[in-house]
């Protein structure tokens, strides 16, 4: 007595593929909060190393 879906192999509905995918606007914040961050870190750095030369 098993309640599992079984498989029909019907093609899955067009809303369901949508849904597997990452929405572009995602990503595209995604990258951009990964760059900001990576270059706010590069210019802490920046200003540590400048800082320690003094």
């Amino acid at each position: 007595m098993s309640d599992a879906i079984e498989p029909t192999g019907e093609p899955q509905p067009a809303k369901r593929q949508i849904e597997d995918k990452l929405p572009r606007g995602i990503l595209v914040r995604v990258l951009v909060y990964v760059f900001a961050g990576h270059a706010l870190a590069a210019f802490i750095y920046l200003l540590f190393t400048l800082g320690a030369n003094r």
